[in-house]
């Protein structure tokens, strides 16, 4: 029997690996997707909207079915959800595509992912969770290696307008992995993903109706490694693989390696990205760039090894919430 329970737990932690992995890989092709969509004419919240919109399509049924006859767990998270779709989805994508418009997909991806540090800020200023020794370390190493990233020191031009966006997409994903990390309020986690994907739709909607937001759209073809392909194409990819996909399977590895263990894997979306630039859009970074890029990986790293020696307790949002339940924690990049 204990040889049983051991097999299954290992099997479970094999399968939730491949599924994390899964996951990455799946975000980190939507900037690459989605530049060679803006670079045709497409504006960030038209493309945004549409993969927001093709996978709340995909969710809205499973997630719908897993809160049958507990309804009450939606109502009681209602401004949960509301904060998880306007900040960490529609917000984070957003600010994330409007980056790549202006960076290098892999350089955009990297100033985001400079999230889990300022996690760690939020939690130590709002909750008192003062971090430990080996956490610092990994901050300092992170932000060395964005002075790297940035390329301060050769002097090299970079986007402020592109920096800027990029930065406006690590809060969205700190904003992303602080939501996840409740696990009090019952709420699935595939039911959160489906109605924050509803919410950024009909807030993104209503920007773009009211001409707040520009919603620009072209029919000619996208352009990848000098092949191009019907627009529609990227499209239905961004919102089938890069969201639909990427959240289930996400939300699958969260469930069998936990949230800690999930979202050090999701780390893998950083290198997916550079790859799938390289590949699409014959696009590296420099080589400063690049060992920066390493710097900031294992700053966060370090950083998340430094968290982990002690469980942390995030307060849950709304304070009135649902009765302890399914876990809500997603793995992955909420904005790419």
């Amino acid at each position: 029997m204990t040889a049983l329970t051991h097999d299954t737990a290992r099997s479970r932690t094999t399968t939730g690996l491949a599924l994390a992995v899964a996951s990455a890989a799946s975000f980190g092709m939507s900037g690459v997707l989605a530049r060679g969509l803006l670079d045709t004419g497409w504006s960030a919240g038209a493309t945004v909207a549409l993969r927001i919109a093709v996978a709340s399509a995909v969710l809205v049924v499973p997630g719908a079915l897993a809160v049958r006859g507990r309804w009450h767990l939606v109502r009681d998270n209602a401004a949960l959800i509301a904060v998880y779709g306007v900040a960490a989805v529609a917000g984070a994508q957003l600010c994330y595509f409007y980056a790549v418009s202006h960076l290098q997909v892999s350089v955009a991806l990297l100033l985001e992912y400079t999230a889990p540090v300022a996690v760690v800020v939020w939690l130590w200023l709002r909750h008192g969770h003062r971090p430990s020794a080996l956490t610092v370390l990994g901050a300092a190493i992170a932000a060395a290696g964005l002075v790297l990233v940035l390329d301060v020191v050769s002097g090299a031009e970079l986007s402020t307008v592109g920096v800027l966006w990029a930065l406006g997409a690590m809060v969205g994903a700190a904003t992303y992995f602080v939501i996840s990390a409740d696990e009090d309020n019952g709420l699935p986690g595939i039911t959160l993903a489906a109605g924050g994907l509803l919410v950024a739709g009909a807030v993104l909607l209503v920007a773009g109706v009211s001409g707040l937001l520009p919603f620009d759209a072209s029919s000619a073809d996208a352009v990848y490694d000098g092949r191009a392909v019907a627009w529609w194409v990227p499209v239905l990819t961004l919102g089938l693989v890069t969201a639909a996909f990427a959240y289930v399977t996400g939300i699958a590895a969260g469930r069998r390696l936990g949230s800690r263990l999930a979202s050090f894997v999701a780390l893998g979306e950083v290198l997916a990205s550079v790859v799938f630039a390289w590949a699409l859009l014959g696009e590296l970074p420099r080589p400063v760039q690049l060992a920066g890029g390493l710097l900031v990986l294992a700053g966060v790293v370090v950083v998340k090894l430094g968290e982990g020696r002690t469980p942390l307790l995030v307060e849950p949002l709304p304070a009135d919430a649902g009765p302890a339940g399914e876990p809500a924690s997603v793995s992955g990049r909420p904005g790419a």
